[in-house]
């Protein structure tokens, strides 16, 4: 793919691209809004009873809700996910990349963002990258015209509640010792030395423009910037994609929305959320790009428990993020799409993040590299022929998260399978050396229709299931060993 520079004009801060005439009143925009570590549960539409989200409620009234939609069970690997269209481990993006990292997504990668850029799309992203912090791996390099926002975690800063204390503590220091001693934050005995986390920058395209920037001014900021670009650009085609800072802690909101929430500071948070996708989506009405346009609101993985009170829900979920139970994985994910998704469609089909990059491919009129393999799947069929439509049949579940260094990349001939659904049953998995290679070992099976909560094992009732999907898992493991790509690394 091409990653030749475009001509960007400045606009308040924001460069936007420069289009070649192409036909353009075709091709339809797209807008994806992904949040940090929200919960199944923490919409009004998914069941939540004080949290109060009307304008995201309603995209679900006019549009698609997937019910079984799934990212992964950590930020990076969902990230990676979303931008391949394939599964983290068979890129070798399966971790979340520290600050300073040497390594991030491969320059041979072939993201979203280059797929629609060579359909003459112009394409901007606002948020949380967390796909390498080096210049080489940053947004810019991977197919977007602009980039505004943090390049990984917004607690990987100097205020981080394990950093080790000093007699001298920054006053930022003190609140989040202080919050999160109130919320329950469960705190190992492990601490970091004072210099584990550089300040937290603020990139625009490629250059620091702030160190730890004031978050309470983020989600509004990357909703401005987004407006600013889709008017610039309003004769299209373009592609925003939208990468929220919250609700990962530590939490923050605007002024307006504080102690708005029933839910205290988690619940503000979330409700600032559901207000500036209202903006956006008034942005879009209000030039007549409603129906040329495809908003797609999601979450990377599930709410971090650990913080207590300061975490989101997992609904009637079990598990929560870092976990391959269904309150780690499974997330909220709406499709809207006036004239073209039948406002009110509910589908329980099994859909997962990887599918975005197909979807959106082949509604650009264009498709997926061929010369890789692509996990994903176009989700039209889910609204053009729902009752037709299958979604996976076999979708599989890998470990994740700060299991080994980013330097090291993953352990040698494992790629940490730990879950397969097919169909009503969900199968968890551990792994054995064996040999050269590695044995599937079967663990707890679930009946998901009936036990969306994980709460039975069935294994016991069901061994021809237990069997038939440990054999699955095993030839999907030893293909998947066969068929990675490598991890991006920085020259010595």
């Amino acid at each position: 793919m091409t990653r030749a520079p475009r001509l960007l004009i400045a606009l308040s801060g924001l460069a936007a691209a420069v289009q070649a005439p192409v036909a353009a009143v075709d091709l339809p925009n797209f807008v994806v809004i992904m949040t940090d570590d929200q919960g199944y549960g923490d919409l009004g539409v998914q069941g939540h009873p004080s949290i109060r989200t009307p304008r995201i409620d309603r995209m679900a009234a006019e549009g698609l809700r997937l019910t079984d939609y799934y990212a992964q069970p950590f930020c990076g690997p969902a990230r990676a996910a979303l931008m391949t269209g394939t599964y983290p481990p068979r890129n070798s993006l399966m971790f979340n990349h520290i600050p300073r990292a040497r390594t991030g997504i491969h320059p041979n990668e072939v993201t979203i963002a280059e797929l629609l850029r060579d359909r003459g799309y112009a394409t901007a992203m606002l948020g949380k990258w967390h796909l390498g912090d080096a210049p080489e791996f940053l947004p810019t390099r991977n197919g977007f015209d602009t980039y505004y926002g943090l390049p990984y975690s917004n607690d990987m800063w100097p205020f981080h509640p394990k950093i080790e204390r000093r007699p001298d503590e920054h006053e930022r220091m003190r609140y989040t010792r202080e919050r999160t001693a109130y919320t329950g934050y469960a705190q190992s005995e492990e601490t970091y030395p004072l210099d584990w986390f550089p300040p937290l920058p603020l990139i625009e395209n490629e250059s620091v423009i702030e160190h730890n920037p004031r978050q309470e001014l983020l989600t509004a900021a990357y909703t401005d910037r987004a407006i600013e670009f889709i008017r610039a650009n309003q004769e299209g085609p373009f592609f925003v994609y939208i990468a929220h800072t919250m609700p990962h802690v530590p939490l923050f909101r605007g002024r307006a929305f504080r102690d708005r929430s029933l839910r205290g500071l988690y619940g503000d948070v979330i409700e600032e959320i559901d207000h500036h996708t209202g903006r956006l989506l008034d942005t879009l009405d209000e030039l007549g790009l409603d129906e040329q346009t495809l908003v797609i609101f999601t979450s990377d993985n599930g709410p971090w428990s650990g913080y207590g009170i300061d975490s989101g829900s997992a609904g009637l979920l079990r598990g929560s993020k870092g976990t391959v139970y269904e309150g780690g994985i499974r997330v909220p994910a709406i499709l809207r799409w006036p004239g073209r998704i039948p406002a009110g469609l509910v589908s329980s089909k099994v859909a997962s993040v990887m599918d975005i990059l197909p979807t959106l491919a082949q509604l650009a009129g264009g498709e997926p590299p061929r010369d890789r393999t692509i996990d994903g799947r176009d989700l039209e069929p889910l609204w053009s022929s729902p009752d037709k439509a299958s979604g996976h049949e076999v979708l599989y579940f890998f470990e994740g998260g700060y299991r080994y260094r980013a330097e090291d990349g993953p352990p040698e001939n494992d790629p940490l399978l730990r879950a397969v659904r097919a169909g009503q049953w969900k199968l968890h998995l551990g792994t054995e050396s064996e040999g050269d290679g590695v044995k599937i070992v079967p663990g707890e099976l679930y009946q998901l229709y009936w036990d969306p909560s994980e709460s039975r094992d069935v294994a016991d009732k069901h061994p021809d299931v237990v069997a038939r999907l440990t054999r699955q898992a095993q030839s999907f493991s030893n293909g998947l060993r066969g068929d990675t790509r490598p991890l991006g690394r920085l020259a010595d």
